[in-house]
């Protein structure tokens, strides 16, 4: 009876309308000209690539991910968007570009590249200038600009789109740095136009740009970690709130990750649990061994530290976390047996577990906790 009750030991779901909500949050901040790019790079942060795109389709008009590998699985779900590559594209990913999927160049060797493949294949890929204004990672310099446009025409290459990322606009409430790189991108897109390119798309815009600051919403914003239904860091939100003291904003996080307990354990007072024996039990305990660990994604430092809910109720993780076996104490929750439903992440009643805590204790942020969970994990759309 209990193995036929209990699908999968652990699932994730994905709040389509949360996402959606999200999704028609940006639309409404945002300018009416100004295109949103959802972006799925990581698979979807964690939420699902496919699950995700199926789910925002109907709500956004670009897909943004960082691989040509990437687009090509969007492409499989069955949109028509166009699809922006952020990262690096090679001779490897050739066969997985087409006219409707954008790359973002940040150097010569790629706009080359794009020029031979044009020429052996014929395929024409639109091209985004990737414009770097002080973050010293991907992108060009703006004295560069006269050079990779003239080579982009000697290519026959069309320059579509022209874009920027920002440095310090998420970790902290000063953000002077962030205007000095908006002007020094206005400059940047002055010289584009000098040289004769009129870009159909400028974008500069992430989740914290599009929730801050108007003026970097440019044609297109893409939005990453908010669409999910998180903010960006705390200095994000205050930002919001101290700038609009009368308006909340209200985003709905989308994932929520659930297991079961698979068996209960008694363990004696002066008794330890697990590898390395990192916890005892100062008393007569009741130990619930929950099948999912680090390799799912839940790391290995949040023994000892994090809680899970069951029963509507906090427990604590006891013990380190396995590869594939977590343990939660659950001598105060009498009532629990085997079979029933333990929430990660999420909410079960009244009673809440968010990523930002998890990734507190790991000692991360929410976007590389979202980002390493497993991808083998049922999703289940609800």
């Amino acid at each position: 009876m209990f193995g036929s009750e209990i699908r999968e030991p652990q699932w994730m779901e994905i709040r389509s309308a949360a996402l959606r909500s999200n999704l028609s949050l940006f639309r409404g901040l945002v300018g009416e000209n100004t295109q949103l790019a959802a972006v799925v790079k990581a698979n979807a942060y964690g939420h699902g690539l496919a699950e995700v795109v199926r789910a925002a389709s109907d709500y956004v008009d670009w897909f943004a991910v960082h691989t040509a590998a990437e687009a090509e699985k969007v492409r499989e779900v069955g949109v028509d968007h166009p699809i922006l590559v952020m990262g690096l594209v090679t001779m490897a990913d050739e066969d997985k570009l087409d006219q409707r999927t954008h790359v973002l160049v940040s150097c010569t060797e790629v706009l080359e590249w794009l020029g031979s493949l044009k020429k052996r294949r014929g395929v024409n890929v639109p091209v985004h200038l990737k414009i770097d204004t002080g973050t010293n990672r991907q992108g060009i310099s703006p004295d560069a600009i006269p050079q990779m446009c003239s080579k982009a025409a000697a290519l026959g290459l069309e320059i579509v789109g022209v874009a920027t990322h920002f440095a310090n606009i998420e970790d902290t409430l000063e953000h002077q740095f962030a205007r000095a790189q908006l002007d020094r991108f206005l400059v940047a897109l002055g010289v584009v136009k000098a040289e004769g390119v009129e870009p159909r798309w400028t974008h500069a815009a992430c989740s914290a740009a599009a929730l801050l600051f108007r003026e970097a919403d440019f044609t297109m914003a893409r939005v990453g970690i908010s669409m999910y239904g998180h903010w960006p860091s705390r200095e994000t939100r205050l930002s919001w709130v101290l700038g609009h003291p009368q308006g909340a904003l209200n985003l709905e996080p989308v994932l929520s990750w659930k297991t079961v307990v698979g068996q209960i354990q008694e363990v004696r007072r002066g008794e330890t649990v697990g590898y390395g024996r990192t916890w005892t039990a100062l008393r007569d305990s009741r130990v619930a061994v929950l099948p999912m660990g680090y390799s799912d994604g839940y790391p290995r430092c949040l023994g000892n530290r994090a809680r899970v809910l069951v029963r509507g109720r906090p427990v604590p993780v006891v013990g380190r976390v396995c590869m594939n076996i977590t343990l939660a104490d659950v001598t105060d929750a009498p009532e629990v047996g085997v079979g029933d439903e333990v929430v990660l992440i999420g909410k079960q009643g009244e009673a809440e577990i968010t990523v930002e805590e998890l990734a507190e204790h790991s000692g991360t942020i929410n976007y590389e906790f979202l980002a390493r969970l497993a991808p083998d994990v049922a999703r289940r759309v609800v």
